[in-house]
């Protein structure tokens, strides 16, 4: 074996072995969560990893970045067999796949192209970040630093390749020609000479030695995410999309509920915050942030990962109790704060924009848990909330026996009466907005009218029914709320309820994804859904030739379009109702929140701008008459951001229900 042998194989095992060291305390690390399954339906984990990671389709959610992004990745992909080339000739002195014949013409063919497009896609990035500045890049300093070193590091890695390559075929150790396009223009710059030679022993350990060096350094970088992001792809949650992980209030070995530190939380959440790329797409669709709240999904995520940093050598040395400078501080209150947590509207856009699949929501949900189950630390007007959801079924303050009467006069039947579901199509979930809020209860009125024009026999539960439970859930009262369901689901049972139509998403929701955890399962649709199959199964017609068309703004319910991909239905109705649409530059699964969710209904707004008023400048300014939604937490809060724009005169807020029931009564009296 040759000295240049002997010294790359003791450098090679040396960086192997310290990166296997890295990679163990990594390990070691993410043991420190709490255990939790993510190991099942491999087929369906295997395809996200295809589809996410690999295609890389959520990055293509914003071209421009996702295209230099996509250059990179691939490009290391097809560059995998070059460092694998590399490494087995530093061994044993000599080493190449051309044996493969033809196909290493085209292996070399691509990484040759590949190269380009690394170095486009580095070059690309580089710009975005330095010189047009994107604000969601523009964190601090040294994370700026950091993106530029691995840039120019991944850059430096492939010029070496392909000036390797050319002085290899000035030297004639490589021929010239279609096989290597980029290396045979550059091989003219080099002669057959000493010098060459000792060119392409530079390029060559340059190469490796970059290779090398840069695989040691990403396990202490925000970028190791090139190491973890398959991975977190890969055992991402296949649960129903929002639906929350329930505690098991019934282990009595439980005597902590909820995270308030980074050991509370499970291995996976410690994996989140090694693999966030700290990109800022999820700050900026934020609803919260975007109107100066002081949340940040990526700060929750980095101080994640900060504070794992800090605690977990101690943990796995055994010296967390003697160091009282860390062991006194939690991830809660020392890195984040309640005011973060509770700016959430658990609208999920984050969650629905991370390219490498965080969990933020599920996150945040717990460190609420922690505070009302552990501390009954919760902002002063929730407690109304709670006692309301404890004492009157609602969040609101009505009386229980008041649930029904918006059906007054509506020849509308109680279960009771009907005593079982068979003998009706389908249950209407009122939802307490649909029974109480004034507003709201005219929708309840419209669609009932509806169903009864198209002839579906329905009841409802009446003082049966109750709160859903997704408002004290998300608020981080998992007992309250789980108390609730259960109550719910006994009740829907006990008439052997099948079917379920709800105008409120967060009931659809809950109902439809959440209630199965606890034994209650049902076929759960949303009121835009049963009515389009309604108008389409001609139960329901509508004038097709109608003169009084209104221009109509649609707004996305983050619970509908987001939680549960219900986008098309609600347009194609309002179509169908004689509305000409106009979009919201943000809108479906891009839609801004309305403000409401997570709790945020009941909670006063004491930072920033109003988030309602922000997504009502954008319905106001597409010019429509009306503001469509299919929400009453989305309809209460634009109704809301109208009244406080004084455009109340010119604009109106309306359910999809209310139009399509207006257009069915024009056609009846016409």
């Amino acid at each position: 074996m040759e000295l240049h042998q002997i010294a790359f194989t003791l450098l090679f095992i040396t960086s192997i072995g310290l990166f296997g060291f890295s990679i163990k305390n990594l390990i070691a690390t993410l043991r420190l969560g709490k255990a939790e399954n993510r190991f099942d339906n491999i087929p369906r984990r295997l395809k996200n990893v295809f589809t996410i990671a690999i295609l890389q389709t959520k990055l293509m959610r914003e071209p421009v970045a996702g295209t230099f992004h996509v250059m990179i990745f691939w490009g290391f992909i097809a560059l995998s067999l070059v460092v694998v080339e590399s490494i087995v000739e530093g061994i044993t002195g000599h080493f190449s796949f051309s044996f493969l014949g033809t196909a290493y013409s085209v292996i070399t063919f691509s990484q040759e192209i590949f190269c380009l497009l690394v170095m486009i896609g580095v070059i690309g990035s580089l710009w975005r970040r330095f010189v047009t500045k994107v604000q969601r890049l523009q964190v601090d300093a040294h994370g700026s630093k950091d993106a530029a070193m691995i840039l120019s590091w991944i850059f430096l890695i492939v010029t070496t390749t392909l000036f390797q390559n050319a002085t290899r075929i000035s030297l004639g150790m490589y021929n010239a020609g279609a096989q290597f396009p980029v290396s045979s223009m550059l091989a003219g710059f080099f002669s057959y000479d000493r010098g060459t030679y000792f060119a392409e022993n530079v390029f060559w350990w340059g190469h490796i030695t970059l290779v090398l060096a840069f695989l040691n350094y990403l396990p202490y970088s925000k970028h190791l995410h090139v190491l973890t992001s398959v991975p977190n792809v890969f055992f991402s949650s296949l649960k129903p999309k929002g639906a929350l992980v329930p505690i098991n209030l019934q282990d009595e070995t439980l005597t902590k509920f909820g995270a308030s530190d980074v050991d509370d939380l499970t291995w996976k959440q410690l994996l989140d915050g090694y693999t966030c790329t700290e990109c800022g797409r999820c700050e900026s669709v934020c609803p919260a942030n975007l109107t100066g709240k002081p949340l940040s999904p990526r700060k929750i995520i980095v101080d994640t990962r900060r504070r794992t940093a800090e605690k977990s050598p101690l943990m796995r040395a055994g010296t967390l109790e003697t160091n009282q400078n860390i062991g006194k501080n939690t991830l809660l209150d020392n890195y984040i704060t309640e005011d973060e947590l509770w700016s959430c509207t658990t609208c999920m856009a984050c969650v629905h924009e991370c390219p490498v699949m965080i969990e933020h929501v599920d996150e945040i949900v717990d460190m609420r848990r922690g505070l009302v189950l552990n501390e009954s630390r919760f902002p002063p007007e929730l407690k109304t909330v709670f006692d309301n959801l404890e004492r009157n079924f609602t969040p609101w303050g009505f009386s229980h026996s008041t649930r029904a009467d918006w059906a007054e006069g509506l020849n509308i039947p109680k279960m009771a009466e009907i005593g079982d579901a068979k003998n009706v199509d389908v249950l209407f979930w009122v939802g307490c907005a649909g029974a109480y809020d004034a507003r709201y209860q005219k929708v309840s009125v419209a669609f009932s009218k509806l169903m009864q024009h198209a002839g579906i026999s329905f009841a409802i539960l009446g003082t049966e029914e109750k709160c859903n439970g997704d408002a004290a859930r998300r608020m981080g009262n998992e007992y309250l709320a789980q108390t609730m369901m259960a109550e719910n689901i006994e009740t829907l049972n006990r008439y052997n309820v099948k079917k379920v139509v709800a105008t409120c998403p967060h009931c659809f929701h809950s109902l439809s994804k959440e209630y199965p955890q606890f034994g209650g399962n049902f076929d759960v649709v949303h009121h835009t859904d049963f009515l389009n199959q309604l108008v389409d199964e001609g139960r329901i017609k509508i004038g097709k030739d109608r003169k009084d068309k209104q221009t109509v703004t649609y707004h996305d319910s983050c619970y509908l379009a987001r939680y549960n991909g219900v986008v098309k239905t609600p347009r194609t109705m309002l179509q169908a109702a004689g509305a000409q649409l106009v979009e919201m530059p943000r809108t479906k699964d891009k839609g801004l929140c309305c403000g409401a969710g997570g709790g945020r209904m009941w909670m006063e707004e004491h930072h920033g701008k109003r988030i309602n008023i922000e997504r009502t400048e954008e319905a106001i300014a597409t010019g429509a008459s009306t503001v469509a939604a299919a929400c009453p937490f989305c309809m209460t809060m634009i109704n809301d951001g109208v009244k406080a724009k004084e455009a109340a005169e010119k604009v109106q807020v309306k359910d999809v229900a209310e139009i399509l029931w207006e257009a069915v009564e024009k056609d009846m009296t016409a």
